[in-house]
């Protein structure tokens, strides 16, 4: 039986790698929800690469980490296979996320399918070792089966049910740290015997020529990872360029002030006539701002069937599209005129006039649409049930 020792410094190194990888995955896919198909499906493949084969890198480090008494080598096959294990998978979870919702189904759904590919890539490229034969312990692979299956679910859900940044992050250290927590604990119920040299039938990888492979995509992902990371480090957050640092959720107990007052803008227009005030306060509740091709439109708010909060933004639901608001929902429910748009959820406001069917369910409801096919429907908390009710007059 053959014992490993690591060293310490490569350890530290698959852990950094760990955590870059996962934030520029995690931070590649923000926003690409509203994009159309052709792009989003681009930014899903360059995401499912970088986390993929940063999670893949990882694993090499740390394999590299471990020293062992005789000369090991890699077999090409199952070295290569492992990285498009993971890629893929990646790939498959970020398309349930991006084309099927963010329910807690489907991130549970994508969180199950990306922890288990980190397993399989793990077991796989394991067996492509040569020089000597690792032994997999059951328990040690339920362990790590059960591991990977948590924290992917969890980390995606810090991460995907608030865009924010710092969730992101959050989400991109939990999952992270994880992965390196999985692979050390399959790695501490795998025994190593020496095994019979035999003539390959597939190339075969040193470890110095497995180095250089992954300091290679390691490079990659550090120079990714340094540029996604960018606005998180250097700047602002939108909502505070936005002037959104209201809660989402208005406190119910507050007197609300006048839409019209709510909607002005801060400045010269403070000293403006009453009526004048309320003019380009009007205007403004009407208009709300979408991005498409590097320009900022607008929109009249009745043509909005629903806007859904999307992070520090929003996404503005009309019959035919869907678009991307650089405002918060917070922002965007204080511009808009009181009486036609009411709150449904808390990532939710919904044009009643938009309505065409309410449905109660057990504790929540949802509002059904007609004619927009960019929502079929929006749902219902069940603490805004009564104010619905009553804005839908039944």
């Amino acid at each position: 039986m053959l014992t490993p020792s690591y060293d310490h410094a490569l350890v530290l190194a698959s852990i950094a790698v760990s955590i870059m990888a996962s934030y520029t995955g995690l931070t590649l896919t923000r926003g690409i929800s509203v994009l159309p198909d052709t792009q989003r499906k681009f930014m899903i493949v360059m995401a499912s690469l970088a986390l993929g084969g940063g999670i893949w890198s990882m694993h090499f480090v740390a394999m590299l980490a471990m020293r062992m008494p005789l000369p090991i080598h890699y077999d090409a096959l199952y070295t290569l296979g492992s990285a498009l294990i993971a890629i893929l998978m990646s790939g498959v979870a970020f398309l349930i996320l991006h084309y099927s919702g963010r329910s807690w189904t489907h991130i549970t759904v994508a969180g199950v399918i990306l922890g288990n590919g980190i397993v399989a890539m793990h077991y796989v490229g394991m067996s492509g070792m040569r020089g000597c034969l690792p032994i997999f312990s059951p328990a040690g692979v339920a362990l790590a089966i059960a591991g990977a299956t948590a924290m992917g679910v969890v980390a995606l859900g810090i991460s995907y049910r608030s865009r924010s940044t710092m969730r992101i992050f959050a989400g991109a250290v939990s999952f992270g740290l994880s992965v390196v927590l999985v692979h050390f604990v399959a790695m501490g119920w795998t025994s190593f015997e020496e095994a019979a040299s035999a003539l390959a039938a597939t190339p075969l990888l040193d470890n110095g020529t497995l180095a250089i492979l992954v300091m290679l995509s390691a490079f990659v992902i550090c120079g990714t990872f340094l540029l996604t990371s960018a606005n998180f480090i250097f700047a602002k957050e939108p909502a505070a360029v936005a002037g959104s640092a209201a809660p989402e959720v208005p406190d119910a107990r507050a007197p609300a002030a006048p839409a019209a007052f709510a909607a002005l803008p801060a400045g010269e227009d403070d000293e403006a006539p009453l009526p004048e005030r309320l003019s380009v306060a009007a205007s403004i509740a009407e208009r709300l701002p979408y991005e498409r091709d590097k320009r900022t439109h607008f929109i009249e708010a009745d043509q909005v069937a629903a806007i859904r909060a999307e992070g520090h933004y929003s996404i503005l639901y009309t019959r035919d599209d869907k678009l991307f608001c650089p405002l918060s929902i917070s922002t965007v429910e204080k511009r808009l005129r009181r009486g036609a748009f009411v709150r449904t959820h808390r990532s939710y406001l919904v044009n009643k006039n938009r309505v065409a069917a309410f449905e109660r369910q057990k504790d929540n409801g949802i509002c059904l649409f007609e004619g927009v096919q960019s929502l079929k429907a929006a749902p219902v908390s069940r603490g805004y049930i009564p104010q619905v009710r009553s804005a839908l007059g039944i």
